[in-house]
């Protein structure tokens, strides 16, 4: 088990979110759409087997899918995992079962969440069937979890569906979320604390004399601890930069504009910031700036040009 962090070490809870948009092919969207409208399509392979959820591709030619089949809504448990801490976003907000279940008249099993009452109701091999979401949209979420059944297996087999509804989906987003906390460790709590402050502090490796920003707690070149502050810039030059021409969701920044790596004055590392101030068209190489800080900042808002003239090219090549 680890041990707790030191009391003097910084933690902060952070959420990296990406909120993933792609368009459909024809086999998904018939998939989706068919979900609406609480029906369940599978893929015909080569082979004969028939797929849920279809692949856009066959698995065995590579060929595209062409023919579709509507499987029966139940079906049979083939394993099984009992989720005792549901997480945000998940399908129940109650412990339940994940499980892999093999819709009647379909070879291949799909995975959803089993409501149950407790891992001693939840068997392989037990009958369950789809319980549909009141409202649905054309998501698998319109599936909202499987149930027991105590019927018996459909004797009729799939049947052949031409995938076409009304107001067919032809997109999702699928979202992607990762909740965790971040400890950065003493020397970076350090750099942390100095930027609150409006100071910017590296560490300098014994051996080879390198100013690290942000400080590593070790240099990487020769493998031995560092502990030795050394405070640089503000001023500094920027090494090499790119624009950015789309826009992020959420990032009040009007596009375009310049993301650079800028080496700061003493250190030896560049680290990255956004440059303002000055026409995008004339961010350059050897462009000497300096940060602006927002009122209630933590680090610099971005940095603009100082007016002075720019860095001779030997200054920071090593740095590129």
């Amino acid at each position: 088990m680890n041990a707790p962090p030191a009391p003097d070490v910084l933690r902060a809870p952070l959420v990296v979110e990406f909120p993933f948009t792609r368009s459909l092919g024809p086999t998904q969207t018939a998939f989706l759409t068919g979900l609406r409208e609480r029906v369940v399509l599978g893929a015909r392979t080569a082979d004969g087997r028939v797929l849920v959820p279809p692949p856009e591709y066959d698995p065995g030619t590579g060929d595209d899918v062409r023919d579709l089949a509507e499987v029966a809504p139940t079906g049979t448990v083939t394993t099984w995992a009992w989720n005792e801490r549901p997480r945000r976003g998940q399908p129940l907000d109650r412990p339940f079962a994940w499980a892999l279940v093999r819709l009647d008249g379909a070879d291949s099993a799909l995975l959803h969440a089993l409501d149950a009452d407790g891992p001693e109701s939840v068997r392989t091999g037990m009958r369950v069937r789809v319980r549909w979401a009141e409202e649905r949209t054309g998501a698998i979420t319109d599936i909202a979890c499987f149930e027991s059944y105590e019927g018996t297996t459909a004797t009729a087999g799939p049947r052949a569906h031409c995938g076409e509804f009304d107001d067919p989906v032809t997109g999702i987003t699928a979202p992607a979320r990762l909740d965790y906390t971040y400890t950065p460790g003493r020397a970076q709590t350090r750099y942390l604390r100095a930027l609150a402050e409006r100071r910017t502090v590296g560490e300098r490796c014994p051996e080879c004399r390198q100013v690290y920003v942000p400080p590593r707690g070790a240099c990487p070149t020769c493998g031995v601890a560092t502990s030795e502050q050394v405070e640089v810039g503000p001023k500094g030059t920027v090494t090499t930069y790119c624009v950015v021409n789309i826009k992020a969701k959420n990032l009040d920044i009007e596009v375009p504009y310049v993301y650079a790596h800028i080496a700061l004055d003493g250190a030896g590392l560049a680290l990255h910031g956004r440059i303002a101030g000055i026409p995008y068209d004339q961010v350059r190489m050897g462009l000497r700036v300096e940060p602006v800080w927002q009122d209630d900042g933590r680090y610099p808002d971005h940095y603009r040009p100082t007016g002075e003239p720019d860095a001779d090219y030997d200054t920071y090549k090593e740095l590129l």
